[in-house]
């Protein structure tokens, strides 16, 4: 049998993850791998130097709410992780260094890209946190122009209340990038005008449990194509296990 790895999961309320349970079962259908993975659930950044001290630590997965926060406690960042400005993986040096990645991107843009049709050229993503700016980075990469939206105005883009029949016919992807709708809260969805939504639209939702999130059910209801987030965090999960490997 191997030495002995282990990997792990930084972020709060994270005990239903679904990292954790990917690599268990990955770890598990390899028998000759003693390897193991566990949630590193922390109320604050401050607490990641504890988890540093993690005996045969060989990789970590960064998921809300510190996939910004992360960046200062790191001696290094690919080049995309700089440009995204957010981590979700973080691979070991030989020299024992930190080094931040970020894989989100990578299994977005992979996922939504046989559901692009010519009509999509705009998208609005809603929210603003550190998985948003791997959405943001992908689309672009796809020549997408993308405008985000929260609660609060700014100059990249829109209020929950400025939205209209002209910005929602002219944004024609929209991606939830909110916690809003993950269970058990699946009574909750962003506060969206879906009576404007039309067939044109592509929805794409990050969360992954449920299946089919309220945001995803009025879309649909609308005509929408959806898709739920379970491939691009399969995607993002083999491209961290690359980078911890390679």
């Amino acid at each position: 049998m191997t030495i002995e790895k282990k990997y792990g999961l930084v972020g709060k309320n994270i005990q239903y993850s679904f990292s954790k349970k990917y690599f268990s079962e990955r770890f598990d259908d390899q028998k000759e791998w003693n390897y193991s993975y566990e949630n590193f659930d922390i109320e604050s950044i401050f607490e990641f130097k504890k988890v540093l001290l993690t005996e045969n630590l060989a990789g970590l997965n960064v998921t809300i709410p510190y996939k910004q926060e992360v960046i200062p406690f790191l001696d290094k960042l690919s080049k995309k992780a700089r440009e995204i400005g957010a981590v979700n993986t973080i691979k070991f040096t030989r020299s024992g260094k930190t080094k931040g990645y970020n894989t989100d991107w990578y299994g977005f843009s992979e996922s939504i890209g046989p559901l692009l049709k010519v009509q999509h050229t705009k998208a609005l993503i809603l929210g603003t946190g550190g998985a948003s700016k791997a959405v943001a980075y992908a689309l672009r990469k796809l020549n997408i122009d993308v405008a985000f939206v929260s609660r609060n105005k700014t100059r990249m883009g829109f209020t929950y209340e400025q939205l209209n029949q002209e910005i929602v016919f002219n944004y024609n992807i929209v991606i939830n990038c909110t916690p809003l709708g993950t269970s058990p809260n699946v009574d909750q969805c962003p506060n969206f005008p879906y009576e404007f939504v039309t067939e044109n639209h592509l929805f794409m939702d990050l969360i992954y449990n449920p299946e089919e999130t309220l945001f995803l059910k009025k879309a649909k209801e609308m005509g929408a194509t959806i898709k739920n987030g379970h491939e691009m965090l399969v995607l993002q999960a083999e491209k961290s296990w690359e980078i911890w490997n390679k």
